[in-house]
């Protein structure tokens, strides 16, 4: 009974499939996900830039309404006015990258 067990092989080489073909499947599983956090920035990105795009400048001049009989002002609104200027992260200005590769240096010893 020892030896039969010794000599089966059927259960390694299932294991050895299953382990490769794990590693298969998670590997690309990374390689998948890196995508779509890639993709999933470029579209927040877009969605920024859509933002950063709108102009919330206004302008509405006051008006006033004269008593009828008795002379003098009988209401009035005052006018207002807001220029939007351009943010500093408005459509792409500063960049969200990686820092440029540096070059080694030697070791000091």
């Amino acid at each position: 009974m020892l030896r039969t067990l010794l000599n089966d092989e059927a259960g390694f080489i299932v294991s050895a499939e299953l382990v490769l073909v794990a590693t298969i499947l998670v590997i690309g599983m990374i390689v998948g996900l890196s995508e779509i956090q890639h993709a999933v920035v470029s579209e927040l990105n877009d969605v920024g830039d859509a933002i950063g795009s709108l102009n919330q400048s206004y302008c509405f001049s006051g008006f006033s309404k004269a008593k009828q009989f008795q002379g003098g002002v009988a209401a009035y609104t005052r006018g207002s006015i807001f220029v939007d200027v351009l943010d500093e992260c408005d459509n792409n200005q500063c960049d969200i990258d990686c820092d440029p590769p540096l070059v080694e240096e030697p070791k000091i010893r």
